[in-house]
């Protein structure tokens, strides 16, 4: 009985070693992950990682966060991490240095922030001669406040006004309530939060309907190149974690992890931030040519190296198109309902 019993399994073995399965084959397929986000706009990368979104499409993520942009380049450069959910900002940055990476995705293709200012100031004049805190400089920070203040009608350089590095939005918002500084773009729901204290909105971008490339999937071309089937299973777990991140059903969640990742106490800021969020998120994630050219244009100010840049040579649409091509987007919307 031993026997036969040992024969059927020699069999079974040796079956699943000719067919190319094996355990190995099923083992999730790790990857490291950086973002230098503290936002409500990574709200699906934290959700794809929080409710074994990734584990489901066999991928072992391990999320790192990154101070800055250009640190998050040079991560992926010198291999401490495989791919950057970042913004085309960081990688017109990046290809402006000559490095050959490309854009994915990108979950939004309109910004959702708004510029916040202390309370005695109240309309646009009287920015000039202040202080506006960013994360960096040519950051995708200081480009919500080059718009905000395209939009009231403001010169930095001719109405005097100073960007000071204060760190990340939550940093950001903290430096402003403490008064190092005047004002700030920041994410919705560090705005309502704001707001709630008596700080003044100057300005709402998620109505201005201004492309700009929002937060997606980065990566350098030579890993693209060796590890094509990883990225289609990473990019499928972000699209499933942007529709789920946008059903009604799935608000507690949502407001849980926004909470916990923006260090937020009051609810009703977070509720209303996600609102704002929800209103520019994309159905579907392909990367923002325009949003990219926008971008572009503002970045070319400080870096005319910006301004030779191909931006259709940076997005790489074909993983989202495959999804899409084959209806898995459309299905998981459907399921939702």
């Amino acid at each position: 009985m031993r026997s036969r019993l040992a024969r059927l399994v020699l069999c079974w073995f040796s079956a699943m070693v000719l067919s190319g399965t094996s355990w190995v084959a099923s083992a999730p397929v790790r990857v490291n992950i950086g973002t230098a986000s503290v936002s409500s706009s990574a709200l699906s990368l934290w959700l794809a990682q929080e409710q074994g979104i990734f584990a489901k499409h066999g991928i072992e993520a391990q999320v790192i966060l990154v101070r800055g942009g250009p640190t998050l380049v040079a991560s992926i450069m010198a291999r401490e991490i495989q791919l950057a959910f970042t913004s085309g900002v960081s990688v017109l940055g990046a290809a402006a240095q000559g490095i050959d990476i490309k854009m994915l995705s990108s979950i939004s293709s309109r910004v959702s922030w708004k510029l916040m200012t202390n309370s005695h100031l109240k309309q646009a004049q009287d920015l000039r001669g202040k202080r506006l805190g960013v994360q960096s400089i040519v950051g995708s920070t200081w480009m919500y406040s080059m718009l905000a203040l395209e939009s009231l009608g403001l010169e930095p350089k001719r109405d005097n006004i100073t960007f000071i590095q204060t760190g990340d939005p939550v940093t950001t918002a903290h430096a402003l309530e403490a008064g190092r500084i005047d004002g700030a773009a920041l994410e919705p729901a560090l705005s309502r939060r704001l707001a709630a204290k008596g700080f003044t909105t100057l300005t709402d971008l998620s109505q201005s309907n201004v492309a700009f490339p929002g937060l997606g999937l980065g990566v350098a071309k030579n890993y693209l190149d060796q590890q094509g089937a990883m990225i289609e299973k990473v990019i499928a777990a972000l699209a499933e974690s942007l529709v789920f991140t946008q059903q009604p059903a799935n608000k507690p969640v949502v407001l849980k992890s926004m909470m916990k990742n923006l260090r937020l106490a009051d609810r009703q800021a977070a509720e209303e931030g996600y609102l704002d969020l929800l209103s520019t998120l994309n159905r579907k994630p392909y990367p923002s040519l325009d949003g990219l050219r926008n971008a572009q244009r503002l970045m070319a100010v400080q870096n005319p190296k910006v301004a030779s840049l191909k931006v259709e040579d940076l997005a790489e649409p074909r993983f989202v198109k495959k999804l899409d091509d084959s209806g898995f987007i459309d299905k998981l919307y459907s399921a939702a309902h």
